[in-house]
């Protein structure tokens, strides 16, 4: 099990927990984009959902090019979002890259 430190804090938790896997198996049950945003909306505050909405589209954005600074005036995000967006999708686990190739392997 990896370990990794958390922002700026003296402590290191494993990843994934128990508890993470469990969330995991769940989310790959879903079917359809209906289920998926029935879970998600009961699972998520609607900041939330946006939050990681806004994340992934970020995510698009940076694949395509796009400066820092245009995504965030784009999206109505922080400049600081879009860079710890840019810095996982650089140095993540690579979940972002994998995804993205997946669904735009052919754009």
């Amino acid at each position: 099990m990896k370990k990794f430190q958390i922002e700026n804090l003296d402590k290191t938790i494993p990843y994934p927990t128990p508890w993470m896997k469990e969330l995991f198996t769940a989310v790959l049950t879903l079917k359809t984009i209906d289920e998926c945003a029935k879970f998600f909306r009961d699972l998520l505050t609607l900041a939330e959902l946006t939050e990681f909405s806004n994340r992934w589209q970020a995510v698009k954005l940076l694949i395509g090019g796009t400066p820092y600074a245009q995504i965030a005036r784009k999206m109505k995000i922080s400049t600081t979002t879009v860079t710890r967006v840019a810095h996982w999708l650089k140095n993540g686990m690579g979940g972002y890259k994998l995804i993205s190739n997946r669904l735009y392997k052919n754009k």
